[in-house]
């Protein structure tokens, strides 16, 4: 396993706090909330407090006010490693107020703990790059125990105790990349520097974001508040577009730097820009003022490139072959809406050979990683919004046309999104039928049905879920599996049986533009049409692979404050087949296939490894151990890639990788970080090729077999039918 578990040093920083005791030498923060920030909280308060809008109302009580604050210091602090317990018990009289506050929009306690906080990091990084000046003694049996989510809050002594073990972690590791001590200092003073840095950087609206955000998760965990920015920013990850140039950046140090140019964007058509140039500077139009952006928030510079479609933007940037100081260039683009592919669906075909006596078959693969849709598009009637079935029913039907024997859809990681979308989907398998039941706060259930008879695909169907499958995954999951429409294969899913819907705040108070954000409640529960809900349970598969993470760990059932299982009445739907009878068969090929699957072995190999460290919850910091450890990994790399070339498998692109480089994100070289991440979508999928082998499996077993085929797929006249 990587030890990429000391990037725990980077991994908390979610807000920021205001000098508690100003200096010189420190960015002056905001103290206090600003009246529409107010006004937000209100607002927001009326929302989750009232039961026509919200599935399930939490009083703003005193239980519930120390939630709140225990959210928020968990909110700021995750790891336990700032705040001290003496800090806490401090703050005891605020997280008494919290409820007023928030009712009153009197936000002040939100800053104060806000300010102990940024100083408390300013007292962390000075004391890890202190502690840079020793290089650590790797001979001593001691170990980084990183896992802090159970950990009671300590004293500051405690505290020095754990950054020194983390300090020591970061070294390390990049020792075992091979770098010299001169360049691990410098490294590492380089990345506590920019950490503090970060926090500086935090504004008014952040710090409001992360308070009214540990009330939203203190009524549900998918409850959530956008400010107007982050608002935009989910509306564009929907829809899967937006109105720019078509660059994905990243920051690196001060500077922006281009990481990826997106196909068809305007910055691919001109040609200019280049993965890794720097943007130093942004015009609007032709002659606008240019602004220098080095030193820069990310987000604000992204907002003065983005604009609306057929505006112009100018940028100086310096060329990533010339260096920091390169000479100054600059671009006129006009901006454009850019589709976001990378996240649209995909397909491909898979050939599986066949067991002796029986042919091969060509298997259709869908990877859908979100169930997106244009809402604004569909709102106004474009003939072209993005929407994840218009785009699956377009692959179905080239797949369709190319005679194939199936269809594997793979929902894997797809943690939902449209509700619509997820009901329009499964119509493309099914004909008319019910869905979903939608049950709101009321107890008023909703059936939602596919009202189109049309169905873009009638052959043998699978769907691939994994734990990371959620919500409209596990909707289209659930119905396919009740109807007996296809079979369901890979690990149980999320587990999150809840509806949720983005009200605006702006329409209360009427305003012109948008000043409150949003908010992002949860407004029902939805079940399957066989009554069932998915909420903690998710989705079971026909046929199961091992679990890759543990349900205790990652889940719905992780949330303390999710909601519980429950069934209502099912409602009449169509049985198109019963997999029952065919399952047993399945398994034992299943069973027998992978034994000689070296691919899907590995892959439970490194699953077991990978529970087996997750369960220790540290890492050594002894360097004999940790070199053992490192070699092993490299060594068991190298002979696998061996095997795949002996046995005429394809290759891991990423197999002369480092098991661990110790850097973090943006240490690295972008263009080429950004380059092993798209190789790293090329690496062999045994669970995939896997799952098209069963469905394979299935085609043949019933087609062979007449008895059995009427007895799983009854209804020869229904969309499924698998065999002529």
């Amino acid at each position: 396993m990587n030890y990429r578990v000391s990037a725990f040093l980077l991994a908390f920083a979610l807000t920021v706090p205001a000098a508690l005791l100003a200096r010189a030498d420190t960015p002056a923060l905001p103290s206090m909330a600003t009246a529409d920030q107010a006004t937000t909280s209100k607002l927001v308060y009326g929302l989750l407090s009232d039961s026509r809008y919200a599935y399930r109302p939490r009083p703003l009580d005193a239980a519930t006010s120390q939630d709140v604050f225990k959210r928020y210091l968990e909110s700021l602090d995750g790891g336990k490693q700032f705040f001290t317990r003496e800090d806490v018990e401090r703050f005891a009289p605020l997280a008494a107020g919290t409820g007023n506050a928030i009712r009153t929009g009197e936000l002040d306690p939100a800053f104060q703990v806000f300010a102990v906080y940024r100083q408390r990091v300013t007292e962390r990084v000075a004391y890890a790059r202190a502690l840079l000046k020793q290089e650590p003694d790797f001979t001593l049996e001691e170990r980084f125990e990183y896992d802090r989510k159970d950990v009671p809050w300590d004293n500051a002594t405690a505290l020095d105790e754990l950054w020194r073990k983390s300090v020591k972690n970061d070294w390390l590791r990049l020792k075992l990349a091979g770098k010299p001590a001169a360049d691990i200092r410098k490294t590492l003073d380089k990345r506590y520097e920019r950490l503090l840095k970060g926090i500086n950087e935090w504004k008014n609206e952040d710090v409001f974001s992360i308070f009214l955000n540990a009330y939203t998760s203190a009524v549900d965990p998918h409850t959530d508040y956008f400010t107007p920015r982050t608002a935009e920013n989910f509306n564009q990850a929907m829809s899967l577009s937006l109105e720019g140039i078509g660059a994905q950046l990243q920051r690196q140090d001060d500077v922006v730097v281009i990481r990826e140019i997106i196909a068809g964007g305007p910055a691919a058509v001109d040609g200019t820009l280049k993965p890794g140039d720097r943007i130093v500077g942004v015009g609007q139009g032709k002659s606008g003022t240019l602004e220098d952006v080095i030193g820069w928030r990310i987000d604000d510079v992204v907002a003065k490139i983005r604009g609306a479609k057929d505006t112009q933007v100018r940028l100086e940037y310096i060329p990533a072959a010339e260096g920091l100081d390169g000479k100054h260039r600059m671009v006129t683009l006009t901006r454009q809406k850019v589709r976001l592919a990378e996240q649209a669906a995909k397909g491909e075909t898979l050939t599986i050979p066949g067991a002796p006596g029986e042919g091969e078959r060509r298997i259709g693969i869908v990877k859908l990683p979100t169930f997106y849709q244009d809402f604004e598009g569909r709102r106004r009637n474009a003939t072209d919004y993005a929407s994840a079935t218009r785009d699956v029913a377009k692959l179905l039907a080239g797949f369709k046309a190319d005679k194939l024997d199936g269809v594997v859809l793979d929902l894997r990681n797809n943690g939902g999104g449209s509700l619509d979308e997820a009901i329009e989907l499964t119509g493309l398998f099914i004909e008319q039928g019910p869905v979903v039941q939608v049950r709101e706060s009321g107890g008023r259930v909703t059936v939602n049905s596919d009202r189109n008879p049309a169905v873009a695909w009638d052959g043998p169907l699978a769907v691939l879920i994994n734990r990371g499958s959620a919500s409209a995954s596990e909707i289209f999951a659930g119905a396919i599996q009740d109807y007996g429409r296809g079979l369901v294969i890979g690990e149980t899913s999320f587990g999150k049986g809840t509806v949720q819907n983005v009200v605006p705040l702006d329409r209360w108070p009427a305003s012109e533009k948008e000043r409150f954000g949003q908010v992002k409640l949860t407004i029902a529960q939805f079940f399957r049409v066989s009554g069932s809900s998915t909420q903690h349970k998710g989705v079971v598969p026909d046929l199961a692979f091992p679990a890759s993470v543990d349900a205790s760990e990652f889940g719905e059932s992780t949330y303390d404050n999710a909601l519980p299982w429950t069934r209502i009445a099912a409602v009449t739907h169509t049985q198109y087949g019963n997999f029952a009878p065919i399952l047993p068969r399945l398994e034992s090929r299943h069973a027998a296939r992978i034994q000689s699957e070296r691919e899907f072995q590995w892959w439970e190999e490194d699953v077991q490894q990978f529970r087996t460290e997750a369960a220790k919850k540290y890492v050594s910091l002894n360097e004999a151990e940790r070199r053992a450890e490192r070699d092993r990994q490299d060594t068991q790399r190298k002979q696998r890639q061996q095997i795949r070339k002996e046995l005429g498998l394809p290759l891991d692109p990423l197999a002369e990788d480092s098991s661990d480089d110790g850097l973090t994100g943006n240490e690295r070289d972008i263009v080429k970080d950004a380059e092993r991440e798209k190789a790293a979508e090329k690496r062999p999928d045994p669970l995939l090729r896997e799952s098209a082998a069963i469905l394979a499996d299935a085609v043949n077993l019933l087609e062979k077999d007449r008895p059995l085929s009427a007895q799983v797929l009854p209804q020869s006249t229904a969309p499924g039918r698998w065999a002529d």
